[in-house]
């Protein structure tokens, strides 16, 4: 069920003296998954809740929480999710959406009833979900994996060649502030996001998957103080509006993203030198 602590996100300065442990505790979610039930994580990022739902064997029904402060959960929030499992499916207040891998379904604010049912127990669906505040209702969608519009980035040469696909942004599936997608890193190529960016407008949160057993460095914190975290398969780095966020794994992976804040814009990034990282 849904954690009933909100994530605080400590200022800049505050991260100095933590140990590994207490930053483990405060920008990484190590549990999203778990076989028939429903994970949440509210935070104090934009108000975003970072969430998970496995269905094996019966479908699972999305609650409320009192953090919401409404009659249900969507009320006043809106919600994205990206299958990262077996074939599933999405029920909202008489919409069905059937998501096969990678396949993502927008859910907009006063959506009353949602459940998630897997179509195979032995292969059950794995639906990564974030969801923030709305002020405006925008019409239920899904988007296909091969609906998003590829964008190649990167070169063999700097071991960071990947492709992204952007599914609720401005040119895609319509959301008042919520933006998701994700990238695929292709064989040999580890590094995500570097050169590294901030953006004071957002915050954006990672979800790695597909790692294996492969292991994951995600650098974080301001440029000139930088930190890191070593994630796994299915975890989760928090990244506050002041931080970069930038990963380098021992093989490729893929992450999904997702952002919400001040704007939209896919691009609003400011760019940090390498050079000038310590």
């Amino acid at each position: 069920m849904f954690e009933a602590s909100i994530r605080r996100t400590p200022r800049p300065q505050d991260i100095v003296g933590m140990s590994t442990q207490t930053l483990r505790d405060t920008f990484q979610i190590t549990q999203i998954f778990v076989p028939g039930e429903i994970t949440g994580h509210f935070t104090d990022l934009d108000r975003l809740v970072v969430g998970g739902a496995m269905p094996t064997n019966k479908p699972i029904e999305l609650p409320n929480h009192k953090e919401t402060g409404r009659a249900f959960f969507l009320e006043r929030r809106e919600l994205g999710a990206i299958n990262v499992g077996g074939a599933g499916r999405v029920l909202a207040d008489g919409h069905l959406f059937a998501l096969d891998k990678l396949d993502c379904a927008y859910l907009p604010m006063r959506t009353k009833s949602v459940s998630f049912t897997s179509d195979d127990a032995k292969n059950p669906a794995k639906f990564y979900f974030l969801s923030c505040p709305a002020h405006a209702a925008h019409p239920a969608r899904m988007m296909k994996a091969a609906e998003a519009t590829p964008v190649k980035l990167g070169a063999v040469e700097t071991a960071n060649q990947r492709t992204i696909y952007k599914f609720i942004h401005q040119g895609g599936i319509q959301s008042c502030q919520l933006v998701m997608g994700l990238t695929a890193l292709e064989p040999g190529s580890v590094w995500n996001s570097f050169p590294p960016h901030t953006h004071c407008r957002r915050t954006e949160i990672y979800f790695y998957f597909d790692l294996g057993d492969k292991v994951l460095a995600h650098f974080f914190g301001e440029p000139a103080e930088t930190r890191h975290l070593f994630l796994h398969n299915d975890e989760v780095a928090l990244s506050p509006n002041w931080s970069m966020h930038f990963g380098c794994g021992t093989g490729n992976y893929k992450f999904i993203w997702g952002m919400a804040g001040e704007n939209q814009v896919f691009d609003d990034m400011d760019a940090v030198k390498p050079t000038d990282l310590r």
